[in-house]
């Protein structure tokens, strides 16, 4: 276990990050790829929210939460060997003035303004940064001079590097903003919020838990998901699990890819369309009558999307060989790992943090045509129910875990590989050129071709994590929800919010041939109305 060092004011735990980790943070090194954000859309009082409040709320969390208020050490060319630091504050007014630095209230400022900024303007966080919290309102006044009593539009947004924790870390802690801020007061006026005296309180207790006391922490970081998960007992488990990691690697077939022409400065645009209730209701029942979720659906909407786009369009830059049907299309998706881990080991006397990253990572093979002779909605559903099969196999493995285990130090030993390529690229770029010897090698066997079309993050059904009855004071209405692309990303979002089902793809338009993927979105939406509302 990590042990704190000491610091000139405080003392200053640590801890190395894991492979998962690392292969989110340094990639995110040089323009912030990977960090998350959160906006959601709601509607309040103006006396609901106000900026004593929010930057008490936002302590509370970061008092809760060590992560987000810790930075990232990495001395250079030190893969290995890359840090968090937390020093606690000394304090709950320390602890107050941390969180108050960094929150931003922007009057006037809207939702896409918002997302737009952070997905494509100047990085947000840094290693010193690792958590920030934006509030925007639909006036250009102050705050404080708004009607109390008038109901107003705000836009937050919860904005964390990737390395983290993962979305349900991020949505857990929007709910538990929401109840803080909307949730009753505990005194006698039944129909009020927690005042600012409340708010501090709440704060001054959570600091005197876990700091009131000398050294009453241990460790405040909570562990790595690798270390707490199950580890082969022996060194045959461990070349037997090796062994079928790369089986199950090699069985993950798919040639399919939007082509790519890399112009111009990276530019992320996140279209997103919501159903309302009546017809979110309709779609809930026909996937439920047809053996499947909404998830497994979406899968099935991307394979068709893709395949009439290709069909449609004789300027795709692909080889002949993707549009005959021989080569299948690959599609990967997140998986949270948290029900597979052991339970926390017990820090003292705190709650356990749930802002760790845990996710694994799992992929979704379908054919890559349409026969012409099945109506098109009979093998749509045979493909979602294909899907279904292929996510149940893969979840109920007894190998499930020690495959995420293998893709974790894949994914670590790859960002490590590719960070000192980028470093050394760098540093030649400074320095005089030096001719580089020709060397030869011996052909290899070429493997099958293993790239994914598009990722999917399927959230499920968002009602259950946001426990609205428990902010009566407020209502959400709106929910987006990405992260800051490297260039040339695209990523799916599917979920449902406040009775609705949303689908978003946020994706670089700089980056692919033009109108390419724009054609495939239209056909996703439109797939909708063909498929799941008939």
């Amino acid at each position: 276990m990590s042990k704190p060092a000491e610091s000139p004011k405080a003392t200053k735990y640590e801890r190395i990050l894991g492979d998962n980790e690392l292969s989110y943070f340094l990639p995110s090194r040089a323009d912030g790829a990977n960090d998350m954000y959160l906006h959601i859309g709601f509607r309040a009082r103006r006396d609901v929210v106000n900026s004593p409040r929010i930057f008490l709320i936002w302590s509370i969390l970061r008092l809760r939460h060590p992560l987000l208020a810790s930075h990232v050490e990495m001395e250079e060319g030190m893969y290995d060997s890359v840090r968090f630091a937390y020093v606690p504050p000394l304090s709950a007014r320390d602890a107050l003035l941390d969180g108050e630095a960094n929150v931003e209230i922007c009057p006037g400022r809207t939702k896409d303004e918002l997302i737009d900024g952070y997905l494509n303007g100047p990085r947000t966080l840094s290693n010193t940064r690792l958590s920030y919290l934006i509030v925007s309102h639909s006036t250009t006044d102050d705050l404080g001079n708004l009607d109390p009593d008038a109901i107003t539009e705000f836009n937050i947004m919860i904005c964390a590097a990737h390395f983290l924790g993962d979305g349900m870390a991020l949505h857990q802690t929007a709910n538990d903003f929401f109840s803080l801020l909307g949730g009753k007061s505990e005194e006698s006026c039944t129909d009020c919020v927690r005042s600012v005296d409340e708010l501090y309180a709440i704060l001054e207790d959570e600091w005197k838990l876990r700091w009131a006391c000398e050294a009453s922490v241990e460790q405040p970081i909570p562990a790595t998901t690798e270390s707490r998960l199950p580890s082969p007992k022996c060194k045959f488990q461990r070349a037997a699990l090796k062994v079928d990691f790369e089986n199950s690697q090699d069985r993950l077939v798919g040639g399919h890819t939007f082509p790519r022409i890399g112009a111009g400065t990276r530019r992320t645009i996140v279209p997103t369309v919501s159903f309302d209730k009546a017809r979110t209701k309709a779609i809930l029942k026909k996937c439920k009558s047809e053996g499947v979720t909404i998830s497994n659906a979406l899968f099935a909407l991307c394979n068709f999307a893709w395949m009439r786009t290709m069909r449609a369009r004789d300027d795709l830059a692909i080889p002949d060989s993707l549009r005959d049907g021989s080569v299948p299309m690959m599609m990967y998706s997140a998986l949270n790992m948290r029900p597979y881990l052991d339970p926390p080991l017990p820090l003292s006397h705190l709650p356990s943090s749930y802002w760790f990253l845990s996710v694994g990572y799992f992929n979704i093979v379908l054919p890559s045509f349409i026969p012409s002779t099945a109506p098109a909605s009979s093998t749509f559903w045979h493909r979602a129910r294909s899907v279904k099969a292929q996510g149940g196999k893969y979840m109920k493995s007894p190998m499930l875990v020690s495959r995420n285990q293998e893709m974790a130090k894949v994914r670590g030993r790859r960002a490590r590989m590719f960070a000192k390529e980028d470093d050394e690229e760098m540093k030649a770029a400074s320095e005089p050129k030096t001719p580089v010897p020709i060397t030869m090698s011996l052909p290899l066997k070429k493997p099958a071709p293993s790239s994914a079309l598009i990722g999917l993050s399927l959230l499920g059904n968002l009602d259950a994590t946001y426990q609205h009855a428990a902010f009566p004071a407020l209502e959400l209405h709106t929910l987006t929800t990405g992260s800051r692309q490297r260039q040339g990303g695209m990523l799916l979002f599917g979920y449902s919010f406040a009775g609705k089902m949303w689908i978003s793809l946020g994706w670089d338009v700089n980056a692919f041939q033009q109108g390419v993927v724009q054609d495939f979105w239209t056909r996703v939406l439109a797939g909708v109305e063909e498929f799941l509302e008939s």
